[in-house]
């Protein structure tokens, strides 16, 4: 998960050992629980609501896959569990922005909100007990709706009903007025969501139905530039704009300033609709209006909802499966959050503003924002490199761009910003994968320079890597974590340079791999801070979690101590051999103890140990496969896809991380996983689905079937692939690309042959 501010932190926020229990909304009632083909649309088994509850900060509102606009309602509470602006618990409405971020642990974006009044001109937010302060509306979910590139409202107050869908550049807004002499379109430029703060913002009149202006900000993205153009149906009667002075709402005349809002008014007949298309550009407000024209060249609101909707079809028809109503919509509803970010980060003819805040003119590339790759790295850039193909390139060379002008690859980049947020050098892994998977329409010898480049900084404890193989822990915070990150990408560099026959860099990086050795104490049985070559830090407890002030990120050595998907042969023999392993392995599930008071809410999830709410562990489950024990895998696998995914507002059992956690859960109900994020296999689960069809790359398609497959016949009995014995629990990504048909046949007992001997478990280089 991403780093939380303290601010952000609520105090009634609580660890969870399962499923969350909020009240299901009326449209997740009366699901059969039979077998079920996918009709051809499969937008309807998207439920937009799940994760909106709980700690799932996801977005809510209109967009269309990878899209630039997230066009959406925000509430008046902020808080953590407001990141994305919206929460299911809230009935509160202040506007619709067109970015939102989903799934992340710090709230930032917000851009240009917009809120349709009537009466009196209000243009601050104003509070659910003092109303007529502002133009804050309440709202009921039984007059709300939401799916795929689509949201609708009424907001009880004004008696408005807003209805928004979106292009990729581009909102459109459909509000529908009661009659009024004083109806009211207000621009909020001054508010942003979490941590974003307005510090230079304009609008000004283009003609009598166009505006235009820019919203700078200082937040998570610590310099936003972002310009925009809005064009209204109507006429405009009336436009003014505004400075507000204090928190009474006091203002003067302005279009230029860091508390701008400005306010369009006309006349309403009863029933009237007026339609807004707003543009938002990285580059300008001339770029914002030509997205417009070429996007949203027309007034039809209804034929742009069913052109999102046909946008995210395509996307989602990439996999059909064959399951129950409930499976359909957990399945579905992930696979969409994989795909509202990385965004396209550009205007409609490729210009874009990068790191450098250059403007770089169309680069032959789509230029993408919102990498979360720590989050990211380990099950959602392998996904796209199945679903995705023609997006891989795009995101590679997003980052080879922010690597020249940054001098490293992204950690956590965010509308032309470096975060610097967790921990890590995390788009290396993604950067390698791509390119040991066969992707070539990036750059080779620059991704190598740019992951070595990486690496060889000095940064964020990495002087002391080259020089001692370790991180004092009394030097550096989150010094573990830190460590067994970069030996994890130092390994994926090591890959890459061996396939390049680069020698010395494959024997220097295939060291610096080894280095989580160092961080293994054999006399506790953990991973731990070191601060000498002879010295541990005491006291030590590993079930102790201090957020962002203890060695570990978000977790504690029982959770870390498992982080080496690169080399689990090794891990296996520090712990003592398979017999240990597997022992300890098993413990990790059951052991129970305190984390202590500072730990962070991100750790939730919780079966023993284990937190699948936070990323670390991702890969813990498919770890038993290693040692001939795929049962265990399968029992911990299922009951997770079964009891941490839900169709309820809290049916996501942690925070949503930019579609981390929705990646492990269409990979783990397909039946597999990327336990290694790069070197190219699929560990081998318990497929939750009856069948499934998965569209490759040139036209090519991987039938998958689990015969026989239930609740209890949760056991992979045996294996065949295109007809043929198939004894391995794993599969390597260039024979899940052939296509053909892989048949599962499940029982309600462990097999005592199958993925047992040494020859069929999976390898970390293959």
């Amino acid at each position: 998960m991403q780093r939380i501010a303290h601010r952000f932190i609520l105090a009634a926020t609580v660890l969870i050992c399962g499923a969350a229990t909020a009240m299901a909304p009326p449209h997740a009632s009366n699901r059969k629980k039979v077998a079920k083909t996918p009709e051809s649309s499969l937008t309807r088994y998207v439920d937009p609501y799940i994760g909106t509850g709980f700690h799932g900060h996801v977005f809510l509102g209109a967009n269309v896959p990878f899209g630039g606009v997230q066009l959406g309602p925000v509430n008046v509470t902020e808080g953590w569990d407001w990141c994305s602006g919206y929460h299911y618990s809230d009935s509160t409405i202040v506007g619709f922005s067109h970015t939102h971020l989903s799934g992340t642990g710090i709230g930032d974006l917000g851009d240009v909100t917009v809120m349709p009044t009537t009466g009196p001109v209000r243009v601050t937010e104003g509070r659910v007990k003092t109303p007529d302060r502002g133009l804050i509306s309440t709202f009921s979910h039984k007059e709300e709706e939401a799916r795929p590139g689509y949201y609708a409202v009424r907001l009880k107050r004004y008696d408005i009903r807003a209805e928004l869908t979106a292009t990729e550049r581009v909102g459109f807004h459909r509000y529908t007025f009661p009659k009024s002499d004083a109806a009211h379109l207000v621009f909020d430029l001054q508010q942003g969501i979490g941590w974003d703060l307005a510090t230079d913002t304009h609008i000004e009149q283009l003609n009598d139905s166009t505006l235009v202006g820019y919203r700078n900000s200082r937040g998570w993205a610590v310099d936003q530039r972002l310009y925009f153009a809005a064009v209204c149906s109507k006429p405009i009667r009336n436009f003014s704009s505004v400075q507000v002075l204090d928190t009474l709402g006091n203002t003067k005349p302005a279009a230029t300033g860091n508390r701008i809002k400005g306010v369009l008014t006309f006349a309403t007949r009863a029933g009237e609709r007026v339609q807004l298309k707003v543009g938002i550009s990285p580059v300008s407000t001339m770029g914002a209006l030509a997205n417009i024209r070429a996007e949203i060249p027309h007034w039809n609101f209804d034929k742009v909802v069913k052109q999102a909707d046909a946008a995210w079809n395509k996307e989602l028809r990439k996999v059909q499966v064959q399951a129950d109503e409930t499976r359909l919509k957990t399945f579905y509803t992930a696979l969409y959050h994989t795909m509202i970010a990385p965004s396209v980060f550009n205007d409609h003819n490729g210009d874009y503003r990068g790191t450098d805040k250059q403007v770089h003119r169309n680069p032959g590339f789509t230029n993408l924002t919102t990498f979360s790759l720590w989050d990211t790295y380990r099950a959602a850039h392998p996904l796209f490199t199945i679903l995705q193909p023609e997006r891989v390139n795009d995101m590679v060379n997003s980052m080879l761009a922010i690597y020249q002008q940054q001098g490293k690859l992204p950690v956590w980049h965010l509308m032309g910003n470096e975060t610097n947020c967790m921990v890590g050098y995390s788009a290396v892994p993604v950067v390698v994968d791509a390119y040991l998977k066969g992707f070539k329409g990036f750059d080779a010898a620059l991704a190598y320079e740019a992951v070595k480049a990486t690496a060889m900084r000095d940064e964020f404890g990495l002087k002391a890597v080259k020089g001692l193989g370790y991180i004092p822990a009394n030097g550096e915070v989150e010094s573990v974590s830190k460590g067994l990150e970069y030996a994890l990408a130092d390994w994926c560099i090591a890959q890459m340079a061996r396939k390049m026959g680069k020698t010395a860099d494959y024997a220097y990086f295939s060291k610096r791999a080894n280095n989580y050795r160092n961080y293994f104490d054999k006399k506790a049985g953990f991973m731990r801070g070191r601060v000498a070559q002879t010295e541990w830090r005491t006291p030590f407890d590993p079930f102790k979690s201090v957020h962002m002030k203890s060695d570990f990120t978000e977790g504690n050595a029982w959770q870390y101590t498992w982080l080496v998907p690169q080399d689990v042969e090794g891990l296996i023999g520090l712990l003592g051999g398979e017999q240990r392993f597997s022992q300890k392995l098993d413990s990790l599930f059951l052991v129970k103890g305190s984390m202590g008071e500072e730990a962070s809410p991100d750790i939730s999830g919780l079966i023993g140990m284990y937190a699948h709410g936070n990323e670390p562990g991702h890969h813990i489950t498919y770890l038993y496969n290693y040692v001939g024990q795929p049962w265990k895998t399968a029992d911990k696998v299922r009951f997770i896809t079964d009891n941490f995914y839900t169709t309820k507002p809290d049916g996501i059992i942690g925070n949503e991380d930019v579609g981390q956690m929705s990646a492990w859960h269409v990979f783990s109900t397909l039946g597999f996983y990327p336990l290694n994020p790069a070197n190219g296999a699929y560990v081998f689960g318990s497929p939750a689905v009856e069948r499934a069809i998965i569209q490759l790359a040139a036209g090519k398609t991987l039938a998958i079937e689990a015969k026989n497959n239930s609740a209890a016949n949760k056991y992979i009995q045996s294996v065949t692939l295109n007809g043929r014995a198939y004894s391995r629990s794993y599969i390597t990504h260039q024979q899940l690309l052939q296509g053909g048909k892989l048949t599962f046949e499940m029982g309600p007992r462990p097999s005592a042959s199958w993925g047992v001997a040494p020859a069929d478990r999976p390898k970390s280089v293959l």
